[in-house]
């Protein structure tokens, strides 16, 4: 299986498809042994994509420490190192979002383009939901609230309407639950995701960036894309039909993102 040793742990990655490269940052909980992900998806029908498990998750390694943002994005710049790969275009969805942040900022030599997917800046540009404080609830009621969260259509009264479509979403969310998560590491990514905030400093990003989103996410609501378009200098915004899992609601994103990802910068 393919493991490489970047910024001193060992990290899971995966390669699939065809075309220029790119590196894809996944969100909270990502875990490549979950199907279908993103090798399943028109990027890699257009790309040659890069994924791997972060930190704490997956079958990366999972160091007994607390992580922060920088941890993740020195990851992703390492690994890219490691594997000898020149600048690429990033794709960075909801945490990944976070982390691409840090990498563009940190690592800005790595990144040619850059996609910022319902994501948030943390600080005065908004938080993203504090997904660590659904610690509390049972799994049942986690995963009802994080489907709410995910589009804010589906409201109380949407769900008495469409009581089929909501016992399906839950049968779908229910089957993607695993019993081998690693909890403490997953703990580490969300206290590390509560703690992002890259406000002050997005405005060093001089990437060509687009941030993108759908029109009714409750997790990175529309205002917090709207200030991170505001913050980086170079950066186009984009509303899709749906909530967090826009590029799979909206058949018209995945398109619109391989197209701008192409364009020359």
């Amino acid at each position: 299986m393919p493991f490489i040793a970047a910024n001193g742990i060992d990290i899971f990655y995966e390669l699939g498809g065809r075309g220029p490269r790119l590196l894809f940052i996944s969100g909270t909980g990502g875990d490549l042994r979950n199907k279908p992900n993103v090798f399943a998806s028109p990027l890699a029908a257009s790309f040659q994509v890069l994924s791997f498990d972060q930190r704490g998750l997956g079958q990366s390694d999972k160091p007994v420490c607390d992580y922060v943002m920088a941890d993740y994005a020195d990851d992703a710049a390492s690994l890219l190192d490691n594997l000898n790969w020149p600048p690429v275009p990033v794709v960075g969805v909801s945490f990944g979002g976070m982390v691409a942040q840090e990498l563009a900022l940190r690592h800005p030599d790595k990144v040619t383009r850059l996609v910022l997917a319902c994501t948030s800046s943390g600080g005065a540009g908004g938080a993203s939901y504090p997904l660590h404080e659904l610690n509390h609830l049972d799994q049942q009621a986690r995963m009802e609230k994080r489907l709410m969260l995910a589009d804010d259509r589906r409201t109380v009264e949407w769900r008495a309407a469409n009581s089929e479509r909501w016992e399906g979403l839950l049968d779908m969310a229910g089957k993607a639950q695993r019993d081998d998560v690693d909890l403490q590491g997953a703990a580490r990514q969300l206290r590390a995701r509560s703690e992002h905030d890259t406000w002050d400093r997005l405005p060093a990003i001089h990437t060509p960036t687009l941030v993108a989103g759908g029109r009714y996410d409750g997790i990175a609501p529309p205002n917090n894309l709207r200030a991170l378009h505001s913050r980086i200098p170079f950066s186009e915004l984009h509303f899709f039909e749906g909530g967090h899992l826009f590029l799979i609601q909206d058949k018209a994103a995945y398109p619109y993102l391989i197209q701008w990802l192409n364009e020359s910068s």
